[in-house]
């Protein structure tokens, strides 16, 4: 014989149970994609970089100080 309380807690704790995995699925996704992004644009700038090398900055003259 079924046991209704027994069957309505665990459809209660497997609903809670997906719920904690689908969050933690989408934190990850989510930290997944973040990294991604992140690494990309490194990546587009280092050959940007190298493929277009900006000029050097001009270089500054030393400032005389007073005695």
């Amino acid at each position: 014989m079924k046991n209704p309380f027994m069957s309505m807690f665990l459809s209660q704790a497997n609903r809670v149970a997906n719920q904690v995995a689908g969050s933690a699925r989408a934190q990850a996704t989510a930290a997944v994609k973040r990294e991604t992004a992140k690494n990309m644009t490194q990546m587009t700038r280092v050959w940007t970089d190298a493929m277009f090398p900006l000029a050097a900055p001009p270089k500054r003259k030393k400032r005389r100080t007073s005695k």
